[in-house]
């Protein structure tokens, strides 16, 4: 930690390697998830790309790729390619509950205590991660696998990271088409024991939608941390929209506020799709609350504040339209009950909530062909109740 103040992304993984060769952990590398999650990448240090070359795995189908999905420490069979007759294991690399990739190491033994030592080089790997990637090109670079259009990258800039864990509940997001999105966002922050949710679609899918729905999410944040309602705050919105678009441009949305300590959910509806509540991995409820106008647009329809009183275990999914109306070859739409029936019978259990989401939009991305004709976006929050030890897989 101390060495690493001074380093920069590239020297990252001499960094670990030289550290963790003192305690008996050998060859390691390290490896980033690209945006779509679909690829494994190794950070060599070498080159501006700071992984020019090196090794790459997909996440489906290898066994890098099944610690990741499972974030889970998974060693190799004894037949493997690791020197000296050592162990080599894969990690998963995760902050909370965000993957950030996967982590190679190879070890003389194999017991509970180098177990937990590989587990502890991979929090911290993720920490070293973290506090470079902001101002890194080489790690953008490296977790691209095609081009990016403008709008996106103010997209991907202006998110919060797509995981998030603490305080009895946990978020997860995922925006397509990963590399052009236009209009979508989604926003959520943590400030005592609430947690704000948001999610934003802008008219258009292009350039100018992008820097709309930037405008919306700055506009919202700046109210919040001011101390405005939901109301006020939206309404903030609409006005900062008409200053700068004059009519021109609008964005739907739904923000919500989550009491983390109490379940209650408190939400307004600007002209966009009602969340979905899932419950007992059974029961789907869309919850009712009268839309007032897109923000923008100045139609002065009033703002109504709506509660609901979540269960532990409840999620509630806030979503885009570009999701249920993707369409295959037929003209089918994916539709809601299709997206619903995905997350329930998909996260019964059997995967976190950042799989679930992984693959719930390579699912819709193949109901399409591949190629979205809108954006797609998806904020899933879970509310544990007072399960908090169950928050990390």
């Amino acid at each position: 930690m101390q060495a690493s103040h001074t380093a920069t992304l590239e020297e990252i993984p001499a960094l670990i390697a030289d550290r963790v060769a003192e305690v008996g952990i050998y060859d390691t590398a390290v490896f980033v998830v690209d945006i779509r999650e679909t690829v494994l990448r190794q950070l060599t240090g070498k080159g501006r790309d700071a992984g020019s070359g090196g090794q790459e795995f997909t996440v489906q189908g290898s066994l890098p790729g099944q610690a990741y999905q499972r974030v889970d420490l998974l060693a190799e069979p004894a037949t493997g390619d690791a020197p000296d007759g050592r162990r080599r294991w894969w990690v998963a690399v995760t902050d909370g509950v965000e993957r950030l990739g996967v982590l190679r190491a190879d070890t003389d033994a194999d017991d509970e205590p180098t177990r937990r030592s590989l587990r502890d080089l991979a929090s911290m790997t993720a920490l070293l991660l973290l506090s470079k990637r902001s101002f890194s090109d080489s790690y953008a670079r490296r977790v691209r696998t095609e081009p990016m259009n403008v709008a996106a990258e103010m997209q991907w800039n202006l998110t919060p990271p797509p995981a998030y864990a603490g305080h009895s509940a946990t978020v997860g997001a995922v925006m397509e088409p990963a590399y052009q999105v236009g209009g979508d966002a989604f926003d959520y922050a943590v400030a005592g024991s609430v947690l704000h949710l948001g999610i934003f679609d802008a008219m258009g899918h292009d350039t100018t939608a992008g820097i709309t729905a930037n405008v919306a999410v700055a506009a919202c944040r700046n109210a919040r941390r001011h101390g405005a309602s939901l109301a006020e705050s939206s309404e903030l919105v609409e006005q900062v929209l008409l200053e700068q678009f004059e009519g021109r441009r609008y964005v739907t949305g739904i923000l919500a506020d989550l009491d983390m300590d109490t379940g209650r959910l408190t939400w307004i509806n600007r002209g966009h799709h009602l969340p979905i509540v899932i419950r007992d991995n059974r029961w789907t409820t869309e919850l009712a609350c009268p839309p007032a106008g897109p923000m923008g647009t100045a139609l002065g329809l009033p703002v109504t504040e709506c509660t609901e009183h979540l269960q532990p275990g409840d999620r509630v999914l806030l979503y885009t339209d570009g999701v249920i109306e993707a369409r295959d070859a037929r003209g089918r739409q994916f539709g809601r009950s299709r997206f619903a029936d995905f997350v329930k019978r998909h996260h019964s259990g059997r995967h976190t909530v950042h799989e679930t989401l992984r693959r719930l939009m390579a699912a819709v991305m193949d109901h399409h062909g591949g190629k979205l004709d809108d954006d797609a976006t998806v904020l899933l929050s879970e509310w544990r109740g007072s399960h908090q030890d169950e928050l990390t897989p």
